[in-house]
């Protein structure tokens, strides 16, 4: 489907839907038009909690708050200021504005470098329990336990509530799909499925977080604000650790990451609750709760996706295969033009005196060394000499215990790893570190964009990439599989993406951890033919660590050798190669000697 063509889908199916909104009071009864201008307004609070928890992978209890602070900015302006449409607009204005204050403090404490997904769920576990105790705590000024009632608010009839709470969803559902299907929507699918990777690709992940909660606090506000314009009653429940539990219930039942499970979902029970709440005053909410286990048990991603998943199949049979591109065009950066920091003077790497320690255990001490621009330099050594976690601290600021790390002239300090991404480092995992999720080519555009803005409505269909990535992808093939997921890809071909992933970077120093391990004999020639011209043709400094000797024998400009947390030897291939201390470190540790290795060592745990 064209660019133009999805646009155009979205756009239809909201205008069909604004003229089901607009047929609505006529088609319904006054009960049920009352019940559900309620049941709208809370599916877009709903479907915030989707694009934090399905999407982001956020899981959050505290949209509750956001919602009750729209709907008390207007109920404290209205009661003690009395209406006015001056005073309108300013309790849309001081909601929205507390809600992004709250927003951004529990953002800042929930999604610090180095916070887990847990830790964040835990902050906005707590955020309703705190909201309800500064209502209650409020007295006269918030009603306490009794909340605000009585105040004037529109002269707006129940019908033109209906519309307005309505064309409010559809806009927020509009809006949210836009942005998901577009580039800069992929980065939150990204980071829920491998935060690491993004961080490491130079994404500000935490920053990224916060921005998404903030507009999310503020769609809660606005759905609040009209909440108490349309019932004019507030009350401390609608901030409760109840409500906030219900918007997650009501979003795991309709279908997490899917947008519109949320929002019928909410619609579905709410308005169902507040029958059975009629009918079984006493067993209504089992019923509800009976509901939940069964579809979650039965149908654990929720309803939506099993009521799509037959049509969707159908109609891409129909279809036929799909193309292998994924309709994306290749594009050759200009090599003149440089987007990346500039370097400063001196080594591309230089490693003066660092440490690690985990208490009173050494991992690293006194690792001195330094590498130039065109220079593959090996580091080698037995298991747990220490070698990964040399790695980590060239390209996480905080990982060393003590030492300095400088890059292209720039001392990293304690920086994160995006920030000495910024710097010019570019780092490969051991393991093969990619979106699972993802295809070949939306792999690669994360992985652009720190140099390339994304856009917030709308997927480029060109792929612009340095001459180095593209360089991999041909050598691979993978420039024929840009339109296939992650997942389905070999051993071999992940590691393939995630070199041309950091490539993608334009680094001027590689880090590669094992980045043969597990591929056939091929496979590992052409990574080295491809190692080989960075370092000749693109200039770069790369070290690298590895356990095929016989491999880095061939590669390598120079070879540091790493034995319990220290360097014993630091020198050319020859040299290496020829060196008893080096025959006696590797004999001590039950592996071949270097000098005599006609096979590989076999790869054993990480360093």
């Amino acid at each position: 489907m064209t660019e133009s063509r999805r646009l155009g889908f979205i756009l239809a199916a909201a205008l069909l839907a604004c003229a089901i909104v607009a047929a609505g009071p006529y088609l319904l009864d006054t009960y049920s038009v009352n019940v559900l201008t309620r049941s709208l307004l809370y599916a877009a609070v709903a479907l915030t909690v989707d694009l934090l928890w399905g999407y982001l992978g956020i899981l959050t209890f505290g949209q509750s708050v956001f919602f009750a602070i729209g709907a008390y900015a207007a109920g404290l302006v209205f009661t003690h200021l009395d209406f006015s449409n001056a005073n309108a607009v300013l309790a849309l204005g001081l909601g929205i504005g507390a809600a992004l204050l709250t927003a951004a403090i529990v953002g800042w404490l929930a999604f610090w470098h180095g916070a887990s997904a847990l830790y964040a769920s835990v902050i906005t576990l707590v955020l309703p329990i705190v909201a309800t105790q500064l209502l209650y705590s409020g007295g006269t000024f918030t009603g306490s336990s009794s909340g605000l009632s009585g105040f004037t608010s529109f002269d707006v009839s129940m019908e033109g509530w209906f519309w307005i709470a309505g064309f409010f969803l559809v806009a927020v559902t509009t809006g949210a799909f836009i942005f998901v299907k577009s580039d800069a929507g992929r980065l939150l699918v990204a980071v829920r499925e491998n935060e690491q990777r993004c961080k490491y690709l130079g994404l500000d992940t935490s920053r990224l977080k916060i921005a998404v909660y903030l507009a999310c606090a503020a769609i809660g506000a606005v759905a609040g604000y009209l909440y108490a314009g349309y019932s004019m009653v507030v009350a401390p429940e609608l901030a409760g650790f109840v409500f906030g539990t219900e918007l997650v219930i009501w979003t795991a039942l309709g279908g997490r990451g899917t947008l519109l499970g949320p929002v019928f979902g909410a619609l579905i029970v709410d308005y169902e609750s507040a029958q059975l709440s009629g009918d079984y005053p006493f067993v209504w909410q089992l019923i509800i709760g009976i509901v939940f286990v069964l579809v979650i048990v039965a149908f654990p991603r929720g309803l939506l996706p099993m009521v799509v998943a037959l049509p969707r199949r159908l109609l891409a049979r129909a279809r036929g295969p799909a193309s292998p591109a994924g309709e994306m065009r290749l594009v050759r950066l200009d090599p003149t033009l440089t987007q990346g920091e500039a370097p400063g003077d001196g080594a591309a790497l230089a490693v003066k005196d660092v440490a690690k320690h985990f208490g009173s255990l050494s991992v690293l001490s006194g690792i001195d060394f330094s590498a130039r621009a065109g220079e593959l330099v090996s580091l080698v050594g037995p298991n747990g000499a220490g070698k990964t976690t040399l790695m980590r601290c060239i390209a996480d600021g905080s990982e060393r215990s003590a030492g300095s790390i400088v890059v292209n002239g720039h001392d990293i300090g304690r920086r994160p790893p995006e920030a000495c991404v910024a710097l010019g480092v570019g780092r490969k995992f051991q393991m093969a570190n990619v979106f699972e999720t993802l295809t070949v080519a939306q792999c690669l555009q994360v992985a652009r964009v720190r140099h390339a803005r994304p856009s917030f409505w709308k997927r480029s269909r060109t792929l612009p990439l340095p001459e180095a990535a593209l360089h991999v992808l041909a050598t691979t093939g993978l420039d024929r599989q840009l339109g296939t997921p992650a997942h389905l890809l070999s051993h071999g071909m992940k590691q393939a993406l995630e070199l041309a992933m950091v490539l993608a970077l334009e680094p001027r120093v590689l880090l590669l951890d094992e980045p043969t391990a597990g591929l056939t004999k091929t496979e590992r020639m052409q990574i080295g033919g491809i190692l080989t011209e960075l370092t000749r043709r693109q200039g770069l400094c790369i070290l690298l660590v590895e356990h095929d000797l016989d491999f880095v024998r061939e590669i390598s400009s120079r070879i540091i050798v790493l034995h319990q947390g220290r360097i014993v030897l630091d020198g050319s291939v020859e040299e290496v190669v020829n060196s008893e201390l080096v025959r006696q470190v590797y004999a001590g540790s039950g592996h071949a000697g270097i000098a005599h290795s006609a096979q590989p060592i076999q790869t054993g745990a990480p360093a």
